[in-house]
């Protein structure tokens, strides 16, 4: 058993004397109740992960930190660009998945008389489960232009509000995608899944801000939450089956070219490639092509939903004030500047389950949030709601401006499912004020709340950690889920 050292309320660090092969410390966000459930898998895989060549600072494990594929979900890992590796397990299979918040005009007033249809309408209008496809299906061409535009080609097909785009992480596009690289075994996983919801834990949620849950007012009326009960929307989701196959094939890819390279790893989910190497380079351009996928997969879902919201009310989305607060991604690796020993230094941050937490006045946000810091959207369970926060100058120095990305699984799926059936979470939830739509009761049971960890302790220890601030905690009322 690795001995933690405190370095104080919220970080433990994993010193780089703990093991022989680690080049960095390792610190964890956490808070004592947080901590006493961590799984001991993190604290390795935290420990395997800073065996890598070309770290820079530290590897930072994030309070919703869990078990996962190399990395911990919840990982996060700066590399040297001219020395360091790129790793598909520091990113994940659902290449951006992230999360995308709406606002609107709209009370709980408003919306509670409709809810059910509400719900009900928009389980129609976006597809959800597994291996669904979407509404709008793609030749090759046309789909090469998602992978190389993202949110571009969704404005240009009227499918985006132009608005929409300076309230993205990265403006909606990461630049490099090289759509050539793509197999078609990729291809005909992605063509066809845009504006679709996928299943496991993504959702599309209806949610209520109440005033008692705002803890920084200023803040949440410039990222748009300004009205007493007010609904919003959010969205989690992201490049589904066609990112999964990206990084089944460079895996492979990296497994082999390993050994040419002198890489060494303890674990083979960690397979890496230089990132100056022809294969580095190459699976930086694909995942950057279905990052570019996601970013569009989630505004097209956007888009169904101003369309239901339109329909059920009777008035233009325009007039429903249904406008982005922001767009983040939480499965990426991206070229950032950051101060690292009082120095500017370019470096390839792998964020795995893990937000960027920017703060205020950094020049890659809209003006409008500049004097707060970027909007961080953290989601919770369907039954306990989730939050938005904002982005701190301390997190630029914990851990590259990074942040929590949900609240952590603490149980597997199949020991959900053990424990209460679908139908029976469904009737809790109803009682709860919650209406939720699911493509089977399987998957409704995986989702229970009690299987995953305290989003208010989470919270907490990001705020405590430095990591970002709470802004607005968002409670359900209508989901649905894949």
């Amino acid at each position: 058993m690795v001995e933690l050292k405190r370095i104080n309320n919220n970080v433990w660090e994993i010193p780089v004397t703990a093991r022989s092969d680690m080049n960095v410390p390792v610190h964890i966000y956490s808070s004592e109740i947080l901590l006493k459930d961590l799984d001991q898998g993190v604290i390795n895989q935290g420990m395997n992960v800073a065996s890598l060549p070309g770290l820079v600072k530290k590897v930072s494990v994030m309070p919703d930190g869990h078990w996962g594929y190399g990395f911990p979900i919840g990982g996060v890992a700066a590399m040297d660009v001219e020395e360091g590796v790129i790793s598909p397990g520091g990113i994940g299979f659902d290449i951006n998945c992230g999360m995308r918040l709406i606002r609107t005009n709209l009370t709980i007033e408003d919306v509670k008389p409709k809810l059910k249809e509400l719900v009900d309408e928009l389980f129609k209008a976006v597809p959800t489960g597994v291996g669904t496809k979407g509404l709008i299906s793609l030749k090759d061409r046309q789909f090469d232009e998602v992978m190389q535009s993202g949110i571009d080609w969704v404005i240009e097909n009227d499918l985006g509000w132009k608005e929409d785009k300076q309230f993205m992480e990265e403006q909606g596009v990461i630049k490099g995608a090289r759509p050539e690289l793509i197999s078609q075994k990729a291809r005909s996983r992605g063509r066809n899944q845009l504006g679709t919801l996928g299943s496991g834990n993504h959702f599309l949620e209806i949610q209520v801000a109440h005033p008692q849950n705002i803890h920084d007012k200023e803040t949440a009326e410039a990222f748009g939450v300004d009205i007493d009960n007010q609904i919003v929307i959010m969205i989690h989701c992201g490049s589904r089956g066609f990112g999964h196959q990206i990084a089944s094939e460079h895996l492979r890819v990296f497994l082999e070219a390993m050994p040419r390279y002198g890489i060494k790893i303890l674990d083979k989910e960690l397979a890496a490639a230089p990132i100056k190497s022809r294969e580095g380079e190459e699976y930086f351009a694909s995942m950057a092509a279905a990052a570019n996928m996601a970013f569009a997969n989630r505004a097209i879902i956007m888009h169904q939903t101003r369309k239901v919201f339109s329909k059920v009310f009777g008035q233009d989305p325009e007039d429903l004030g249904m406008r982005l607060t922001y767009d983040v991604c939480h499965n990426i690796a991206k070229f950032e500047e950051h101060t690292v020993d009082g120095e500017k230094r370019e470096v390839l941050v792998h964020r795995k389950g893990a937000t960027r937490a920017f703060g205020p006045n950094h020049p890659d946000l809209a003006e409008k949030y500049k004097p707060y810091g970027q909007p961080v959207i953290i989601g919770g369970s369907m039954e306990t709601g989730s939050y938005i926060l904002a982005g701190t100058d301390e997190s630029m120095h914990e851990a590259f401006g990074s942040s929590a990305h949900g609240s952590g699984r603490t149980m597997s799926r199949s020991k959900a499912k053990k424990q209460i059936t679908g139908q029976e979470l469904y009737e809790q939830m109803l009682t709860k004020g919650i209406y939720v739509r699911g493509a089977s009761w399987k998957g409704l049971a995986e989702e229970a709340g009690f299987a995953y960890k305290d989003l208010s302790e989470v919270v907490k220890a990001c705020e405590g950690g430095h990591l970002a601030k709470p802004i607005v905690q968002l409670r359900p009322i209508g989901n649905i889920k894949g």
